[in-house]
């Protein structure tokens, strides 16, 4: 290369970093987040027609009316809302204004939205975000058998416990929201007279390598019931449930009189 042709690369070469440092920046603010756009939104949006009040902003989290819906953090890039939750969600924004909103729901239905000047709106979110459990209190459920003669107990405890399980579904307002509920955890125990055949607790986890975990995570070990005795042993019926859906599981849990623990899936549906 010659030293004039050098010379000129190097009298273009700032110039063109410029630019494409111009232009790198350019698409960077296209992305950004619009700060301003979330300071206007807060506040209590009400629907237009219903006149209920449907969602709260505060800060970078929309809560929702619903008290059974989790909080979700949300960003306004450009003309969409972006909302964050277990899956990430956009609403095309048609109309942003000081009091007036008006975007598109996650299956392309157009929701106009006024913000609230009514005090006692904030009534609709106090409520305690509190998950429903499939039990709110510990059940017992106690089976008296007899089998060749002789009697045994089988028992099953129902416990509520505070491990989280999350649903993502679309309101009828058309957002995309996660419902959450509690798990429970099971305990079962067998008995010959005052002998301890089994005892455990029994929690989802144990069926991993029975059901696939993509229906795993989103189930709740909802209920389980002695079934019968017979020469295999004593065996109870696990139901796995997906709230919200009929999507469930039936999986027989065998005690051998060994006390041996066996499990088999017998439905799924």
């Amino acid at each position: 290369m010659r030293k004039k042709d050098i010379q000129i690369i190097l009298l273009f070469l700032p110039i063109v970093t410029f630019l494409i440092a111009c232009q790198g920046k350019k698409k960077s603010n296209l992305r950004s987040e619009d700060t301003e756009a979330k300071k206007e939104m807060q506040g209590i949006w009400v629907d237009d027609e219903t006149e209920s009040p449907l969602m709260r902003i505060k800060g970078d989290t929309i809560y929702y009316a619903d008290s059974q819906t989790e909080p979700v953090y949300f960003k306004v890039i450009g003309d969409t809302l972006y909302t964050f939750g277990s899956d990430t969600a956009t609403y095309k924004i048609e109309k942003r204004m000081m009091y007036t909103l008006c975007l598109h729901s996650v299956m392309g239905e157009q929701l106009k939205l006024h913000k609230s000047q009514d005090p006692e709106d904030i009534q609709a979110f106090t409520q305690k975000n509190s998950p429903l459990p499939v039990y709110k209190t510990q059940v017992k459920k106690d089976s008296v058998v007899v089998y060749k003669d002789k009697r045994y107990h089988a028992y099953t405890y129902i416990n509520p416990s505070r491990m989280k399980v999350y649903c993502s579904s679309v309101s009828e307002d058309g957002f995309q929201v996660d419902n959450v509920y509690y798990d429970n955890i099971m305990h079962i125990c067998v008995y010959d007279g005052a002998k301890l055949i089994y005892g455990s607790d029994i929690k989802k986890q144990m069926f991993q390598s029975l059901v696939p975990l993509e229906f795993l995570e989103k189930a709740v070990l909802s209920d389980m019931n002695f079934r019968r005795v017979g020469k295999d042993g004593f065996c109870y019926e696990a139901t796995l449930q997906q709230p919200e859906s009929y999507i469930s599981s039936l999986i027989y849990l065998t005690i051998s009189f060994e006390g041996k623990l066996s499990m088999k899936v017998v439905s799924s549906n």
